[in-house]
């Protein structure tokens, strides 16, 4: 899906994979980013069209490029190369990002000004929180494929993310994951029921108990 789709599509799409959460996402054909992509801050959430960035290490030109240039609803997808710990994203381009609606950011490296995301409600995953800041010098690409959180990103693929982490879903599988990702919250939901009244995980599951020793050991 491109930018150029319909925009009440996208806000639909981006809502739906927002209620069903990375988790669900994660287990219904997206893909999970590496636990190391965290939320920069407590509560962001995301769901957006990924618009991929590739910087050298140490310099964040190419995510300047992007902001002044990305379209509207997307999320920047940023590979860092081996050098997380900069500050690659801060409270400067978080308000020319919001200025051009841009989403939110995913970076497999370091972003600063944590308070003034937050404040500003701009959805960040990072890996670290870092201080010092980049270069704005060397070579890098924007709107080209990239490798973040050791998954492989392409431009309009999805990045889904709030509090469990990032899960990405490729263009072409979103109505796909979104069909798995609501049939599997519905039988979750009739778990939770079951659970309520009693059920057990086991039961429920068709776990074998049989496994586990120690189930009849005297042990009061």
């Amino acid at each position: 899906m491109s930018p150029a789709g319909d925009p009440r599509a996208l806000a639909a799409a981006s809502a739906a994979l927002i209620v069903l959460g990375s988790a669900t996402v994660g287990e219904s054909g997206g893909t999970p980013m590496r636990p190391r992509i965290r939320p920069a801050w407590p509560g962001a959430r995301l769901a957006a069209p990924a618009y991929p960035v590739r910087c050298s290490p140490g310099d964040n030109l190419p995510i300047h490029v992007a902001v002044a240039n990305a379209p509207p609803g997307v999320a920047l997808v940023v590979d860092v190369g081996d050098a997380a710990e900069f500050g690659y994203w801060g409270e400067v381009l978080t308000t020319a990002a919001l200025a051009r609606h841009i989403a939110g950011l995913v970076i497999d490296g370091g972003v600063r000004d944590s308070a003034a995301l937050e404040s500003h409600r701009f959805p960040v995953f990072s890996t670290v929180i870092a201080l010092p800041g980049a270069g704005k010098h060397r070579p890098g690409t924007v709107g080209r494929p990239v490798t973040v959180g050791d998954v492989r990103v392409e431009p309009w693929d999805w990045v889904v993310g709030d509090g469990d982490g990032v899960a990405v879903v490729g263009r072409d599988a979103l109505d796909e994951v979104l069909a798995a990702g609501r049939a599997r919250a519905d039988k979750e939901s009739v778990m939770f029921a079951e659970l309520t009244e009693g059920g057990t995980t086991v039961e429920l599951l068709g776990l074998d108990a049989s496994a586990v020793e120690g189930i009849d050991d005297d042990i009061s």
